[in-house]
Parts: C-alpha cells; structure tokens; sequence
C-alpha cells in the first residue's frame, strides 16, 4: 500500500504536501479558534506537519492516516522533532473509509478528496468521526479562471474541465450540503511556487544520486515538463483552498 513513486521522490524534502506555505498553516490553525486539548483526524496526513505545528503551537492533538510509509516515517519523526509524539500519533493505512474509534472536534482531509471519491462522499466520510458542533476541514482545488479548453485543464493536471470548480459555485456547493462556510484560507502563487519549484530541486539532486535507477527516465520527465508546465498553466488558472464546515 503506497501512493506513487513519483510524489514520494518529488516530495520527499516537503513538510506540506499542498500549495500551502508553514505561514498559511498556522494562519488557518489560530483561525479555527480550537481549545488546547482539540483532538483532530487528518485523513491523507502526508509527512505530519499540520498536526505537528498544530500540535506545537496550539496545543492540539489527533491522529494522522496516510497510505505512504515515507511520509508516515516523516510524520512521525517530525512529532518527535517538535516534542508533540505523545499528542499525535501517525498511521500508514488507507484513509479511504477510515472513521476515528473516538469522534473528533476536528476531521480534516486537506488535498486528497479522492479518499472519498470526490467532495461530498468525502465530506460525508469525515462526518462520521466528528463530533456534534465539530468542524470539518476540506482542501480542494477550483479554477481561478476557467480554462479556455480542455487541453489547458489537463495543463493543470486535471482530466477534464468538469474536475473543479470556480471558487463562487464550490463554496455555494458546500451550502448544498448543508453545511456553513466558517473559515477559509487560500492559496497564492507565492505558495503555489513554493510547492512546485521546491520538487525540482528535489529531483534534479535524486537523479544525480540514482543515474542507473529503473525509474530514473520517469523522473526526467517529469522534471523536464514540471517548470514550464507550472508557469505556462498552474500559476493563472488553479487556485487551492481549505474551507471549514459546520453543519446546519
């Protein structure tokens, strides 16, 4: 049980897999309001670092799912690292239909809704671990602009132009569900750059290191495309924001 090799060599030196910077973490963090003694679920928990800051800075305290024991081992060192292990804990296993033994004052899946098979069963998954007046936190992409075709969208790493939405109609689509926007906090190209321009470096230091690697060609490729498909297409059109819910 992995996630691909490529995100677990382009990210490797990431603490935040997602185009936030460790400021925008802690922005949204103190904007929740939370108790010290909160307990999370942060389901696709990557490498550990909302729940370590967090868990540092505000006296919270939870429990981290990923399905990549890379970024489970990082998580892990990290707590350890800030002197926050015996507040959170990190679990490689599939987040997918994963519900906490305890409801949570906060259940979170920032940047990996496929979990759930899109927004609303994501949504409805992370419901059933959290408690009644909790929030629910949901990182997901929209259009800054709409793609002027579908070969842009693909640009933007999307499979067709139906994948996201404009910010106005997501935010309306968690209304739909019956569910309060109470927070929110977006990504800019700032931190959109810090995201993609940090995995070059990553890979181009990864192929010096593995030139005779089976998927050194794969990791090329990848580097070769990166910038100029992040400046040509990401950087105008795709915006990344996480959005707190309460229900109704």
């Amino acid at each position: 049980m992995d996630i691909p090799r490529i995100f677990t060599i382009s990210e490797s030196a990431h603490r935040i897999h997602n185009p936030f910077t460790p400021e925008k973490l802690a922005t949204l963090g103190a904007a929740l309001r939370l108790d010290p003694g909160a307990r999370v679920l942060d389901l696709g928990s990557g490498s550990g670092e909302m729940l370590c800051s967090w868990a540092r800075d505000y006296g919270l305290g939870g429990l981290g799912v990923d399905m990549s024991p890379v970024f489970t081992d990082q998580a892990k060192r990290r707590a350890d690292a800030l002197g926050v292990a015996d507040r959170v804990a990190f679990l490689h296993a599939d987040a997918a239909g994963f519900v906490a033994d305890e409801r949570v004052d906060v259940a979170a899946c920032v940047g990996a809704t496929w979990i759930g098979g899109g927004v609303v069963g994501t949504i409805g998954l992370l419901a059933k671990s959290l408690r009644p007046g909790g929030i629910i936190l949901i990182g997901e992409p929209y259009w800054l602009k709409l793609p002027p075709s579908e070969e842009v969208a693909k640009g933007c790493r999307a499979a067709s132009l139906s994948d996201f939405l404009g910010l106005p109609e997501l935010v309306a689509s968690f209304g739909k569900l019956d569910y309060d926007v109470v927070e929110m906090v977006l990504a800019d190209q700032d931190s959109w750059d810090r995201y993609e321009a940090a995995k070059w470096l990553t890979m181009r230091r990864w192929l010096a290191a593995n030139p005779d690697d089976d998927f050194a060609k794969e990791v090329r490729a990848e580097l070769t495309s990166a910038p100029e498909r992040h400046a040509r297409y990401t950087r105008d059109y795709l915006g990344w924001g996480v959005f707190a819910l309460m229900a109704r």
